[in-house]
């Protein structure tokens, strides 16, 4: 164990009085940014190897750095660490703990940065990894609904539009619309991370230090890909961090989206699916219940990522160059908007594979309002009738045949002829259901051969992305 620290603030030499405790209280973060200790450590030990190599400390100076470093790691590691609130956030803790273990050498690790600069180090440190892992989750979320979607190629399913049935699909190819959205997803948080992968260490408070660091040094020791140019906006840039929640907030809009067919398809006016009991509760009052309440919960939170993207917007808005107390209200927020994206993404990569799909209910269902009516359309087109002209004749068959009560597949031809002498019989096997999805036989279509392929293209692509990272 370390010995004891003392509660001298590395800041105090400017000041005659002591900090008053409500200001203590009000203005400490290591409650929250504590989070930061691997990251924090990781950079320290870079800028201590960065100093050895210019001079700046010895060789024996930066192994004692680095050995105390390493041994706060481990009691933090082990839940040893006493975390100081008077010692404000979780840089200065870290830095005192280690002047007390090793004594005045301790002081020497901070010569040529800032807080300014380490938090921003820090920061994009953690925003890389978490990206890497969110990036990880998505690209499973999408390989088991491609895979849901190869097992439900052929199942026919009505499509909506205006949550009015408009044409029959196949169930795969929904799940196939959804894997697209996340497939933005994860290309959006690919180019986020690009720009998170820039070394701010070095800029110091905001002007950059008159020692002689090497940059692009730390910057290969922390795997960072450049540093960034400018000082000022390097102490003073979050725009990685609202890009983002931007990215985050698109995630979220997305499984809800999804969250809400989900809970409209369980429900029992439609009874398109079914959940697995281990993903879904109970009520306490009435026995047959069966709620959907994770999909509910994704859908609830997505508000909460927004609300974390439009505080971060709202720090930044009114902040003058360089860096300001504000920034330390960033991370609540982007903790947040992660711990929240990828508890949602976990729920859905568990959630999917246990989807049950009602065929004959989904088949029972496009069968009703006469979603081959445009079909019916695109037959008489092929008979040389002009669209629009089609269009109304089908309008008319479509009144009778709701004043009827049938489908279109069931009237007769006679009746079909009433409308346009046009209609023969092959026409009912445009007006089937099978007919209907496998005349979509094109790149984007909803055929189940487009289905299958476009699925395997899908797998294609994760492997190619995966392979550039």
């Amino acid at each position: 164990m370390a010995p004891k620290q003392t509660t001298v603030k590395p800041w105090s030499g400017r000041f005659g009085a002591d900090t008053d405790s409500f200001v203590e209280d009000f203005t400490e973060s290591v409650s929250f940014d504590r989070r930061l200790w691997r990251h924090d450590i990781e950079g320290s030990i870079a800028h201590a190897r960065m100093l050895a190599r210019v001079g700046v400390l010895t060789e024996s100076e930066c192994a004692q750095i680095t050995s105390g470093l390493e041994a706060i790691r481990g009691e933090i590691e082990a839940g040893r660490f006493e975390w100081r609130q008077e010692l404000e956030d979780v840089h200065m803790n870290i830095e005192a703990a280690l002047s007390a273990r090793i004594g005045e050498v301790g002081k020497k690790l901070h010569t040529a940065r800032s807080r300014n600069d380490q938090v921003a180090t820090d920061l994009r440190l953690y925003l890389r990894g978490e990206i890497d892992e969110i990036r990880a989750s998505l690209r499973g979320l999408i390989t088991v609904l491609a895979d849901l979607a190869e097992r439900e190629a052929d199942t026919i399913m009505p499509g909506f539009t205006h949550m009015q049935v408009a044409q029959p699909v196949t169930f795969g190819h929904h799940m196939l619309a959804w894997c697209a959205m996340l497939q933005r997803d994860l290309q959006r948080l690919g180019d986020c991370r690009r720009r998170v992968d820039v070394l701010p260490l070095g800029a110091a408070a905001l002007a950059g230090t008159g020692f002689p660091i090497d940059r692009q040094f730390t910057a290969q020791l922390l795997g960072f890909s450049k540093v960034a140019e400018n000082s000022l906006d390097a102490v003073s840039d979050r725009d990685f961090a609202v890009e983002f929640c931007a990215a985050g907030a698109l995630i979220l809009m997305h499984l809800s989206r999804f969250s809400e067919e989900l809970v409209l398809w369980m429900s029992t006016q439609f009874g398109f699916i079914d959940l697995d009991d281990t993903w879904c509760t109970g009520s306490s009052i009435m026995p047959q219940k069966k709620n959907p309440d994770v999909p509910e919960l994704v859908r609830g939170k997505t508000g909460r990522v927004y609300g974390d993207l439009l505080a971060l917007l709202t720090i930044m808005k009114g902040q003058p160059l360089a860096y300001n107390r504000d920034n330390q209200e960033d991370k609540p927020a982007l903790f947040d908007c992660v711990d929240t994206v990828r508890a949602c993404l976990r729920a859905y990569g568990g959630l999917v594979p246990g989807i049950r799909v009602r065929r004959e209910v989904l088949r029972a269902a496009a069968a009703r309002g006469l979603g081959t009516a445009t079909d019916l359309a695109d037959y008489l087109v092929d008979k040389g009738v002009p669209f629009r002209t089609a269009h109304a004749v089908v309008g008319r068959i479509v009144q009778f045949a709701t004043e009827q009560g049938r489908d279109l597949a069931e009237l007769k031809i006679e009746e079909l002829r009433r409308f346009s002498e046009h209609i023969a019989a092959d026409v009912f096997a445009r007006l089937e259901l099978q007919g209907s999805v496998n005349a979509r036989d094109h790149i984007g279509g909803t055929a189940p051969a487009q289905v299958r392929q476009a699925v395997q293209r899908l797998r294609a692509w994760l492997d190619a992305h995966l392979n550039q990272e």
